[in-house]
């Protein structure tokens, strides 16, 4: 392929200082209690005088250190009043060295930064001309693999050079708030779609009004969990239902907080293992507000739950699952605005091949239709997207991973129809970006992947993981691009 692709040398390396304060219960709840047992029989100077020293040794390397371990005192409530009475009663002191024992470091991106996004900043004022801000999202992962989202912020000039701004000191966890009110059909079809529809899920709904808040069905089904009849299999019904529930949430950024010291960290029971791959879109809706959307997959080990965020300023999100019959696989694309009055997405619903899907509801999706298979000896095992969709003169840019032999990832291009992406106009018959040699060793080698470019200048941005452990990016122009696709 005669394509100019230019490498650049910007590297974006795991950084084993980027930690966070997380909750921590070593040894489950048995263990909690000798733990707090032999922390309430510390004198007032013992107690005074270790937290002095912890706060000393951590107050430096997180914002609110105490407040962190405040909230960790709240979370192992139940257990405390095994000795205490009226625990909100003890020492403001005692409470915080409970909590500290109930802390643990975590580092964010001690094993993995990739998989990137790019996308333009809300915030473009006081810019030069010819000048963008932009934001990028990264997958990082830390100890036990697990994801999330952190963001990275820079200025792109008239030759498409980024200047990355200088990341925070401080990395900081949102504020988390469950008032979501459920809409007792939809979270059952959801749940039906996960094969959890037996006669628990009966017992639960039975006892809930037609919408509910979280409050009122965890109640439910802690009531529930006392009866002592119930088998294995019916409190992992009652664990899945908690599941859906927890994984609508509301995440808030103190606003004293740059881009790049938040961290959108796995809260949910759905997403303990990992929140993987956000593929951000900024969308623009019908009536011109701006809204950016991210598709992304929760994790818990065992089973994965398509979910959707939503900001309009990367300090409030609001996370939510998706619906539908064909949402049960990774790898979901929205695209930039509506078409023809409805939203629309790509997916990977068969996990083997590219479909588009149209729907009113941007939570709900229902029907799919393919629109590619691999076809080339580079995709023949698998292929997906590589981002959103972008919008251009000449149709839908859709950039594509593909998988081939020795599990080689690379990334295509295909073009889709502007009035109605279901035709592919054009297609590569090579692929756009594969490993090099820098590139190919790694948690995963040989391995390129992206999740969302952005075309600046005549040319088309694309940031990429290199083999699942750093990140960089590459500009190719946008004409030698379309020249291959649509004359070659």
């Amino acid at each position: 392929m005669s394509l100019t692709v230019k490498r650049n040398t910007v590297r974006f390396y795991p950084d084993p200082k980027r930690i966070i304060a997380r909750f921590y219960l070593p040894g489950g709840e048995k263990y909690a209690a000798i733990i707090i047992k032999n922390v309430l029989k510390l004198s007032e100077e013992e107690t005074n005088n270790l937290l002095d020293q912890i706060l000393r040794d951590f107050s430096k390397r997180h914002r609110n250190i105490s407040k962190i371990f405040d909230n960790n005192f709240i979370k192992v409530l139940d257990i405390i009043k095994q000795f205490e009475d009226e625990p909100l009663s003890l020492p403001l002191k005692k409470k915080l060295l409970i909590g500290s024992y109930f802390t643990q470091e975590y580092s964010i991106e001690s094993a993995a930064f990739f998989n990137p996004s790019i996308f333009e900043d809300p915030d473009q004022s006081d810019l030069e001309e010819g000048k963008k801000r932009i934001i990028m999202s990264f997958r990082a992962t830390g100890e036990g693999h697990i994801s999330s989202i952190v963001f990275r912020s820079g200025i792109i000039d008239k030759e498409n050079n980024i200047k990355f701004d200088k990341i925070g000191n401080l990395v900081d966890v949102p504020e988390i708030v469950k008032r979501y009110v459920y809409n007792k059909k939809r979270f059952c079809k959801k749940l039906e779609e996960m094969k959890n529809n037996g006669y628990i899920l009966d017992m639960v709904m039975d006892k809930l009004k037609d919408e509910f808040i979280y409050g009122e069905l965890i109640g439910i089904v802690n009531e529930i969990l006392k009866d002592k009849s119930l088998t294995i299999i019916d409190k992992e019904e009652l664990k899945r239902i908690t599941w859906v529930a927890t994984s609508h949430y509301e995440t808030i950024f103190s606003l004293d907080t740059d881009i790049s010291e938040r961290v959108i960290f796995p809260v949910s029971y759905s997403e303990t293992n990992g929140i993987e791959d956000a593929r951000f879109v900024r969308f623009i809706d019908d009536d011109g507000s701006v809204t950016y959307y991210a598709t992304y997959t929760a994790y818990n080990g065992h089973t994965i739950l398509p979910n959707l965020l939503e900001t309009k300023d990367f300090y409030h999100f609001k996370i939510k699952p998706l619906y539908g019959t064909h949402v049960q696989n990774k790898g979901m694309a929205l695209f930039p605005r509506k078409i023809n009055g409805k939203y629309a997405m790509i997916s990977r619903y068969d996990g083997f091949s590219n479909f588009i899907m149209f729907s009113e509801n941007i939570n709900v999706w229902e029907n799919v239709k393919k629109i590619q298979d691999p076809i080339y000896p580079w995709e023949f095992i698998k292929i997906g997207n590589a981002g959103s969709p972008i919008e251009t003169e000449k149709g839908w840019l859709l950039l594509t991973h593909s998988v081939g032999p020795m599990r080689k990832y690379t990334l295509g291009a295909i073009l889709l129809d502007l009035e109605d992406p279901t035709k592919v106009i054009a297609r590569l018959k090579e692929p756009l970006l594969a490993p090099n040699e820098e590139e190919r060793d790694g948690y995963v080698p040989n391995v390129v992947y992206s999740c969302g470019s952005i075309i600046l200048n005549d040319e088309l941005i694309i940031p990429y993981g290199m083999s699942d452990y750093a990140s960089t990016y590459a500009t190719i122009p946008l004409e030698e691009l379309f020249n291959e696709l649509l004359y070659k």
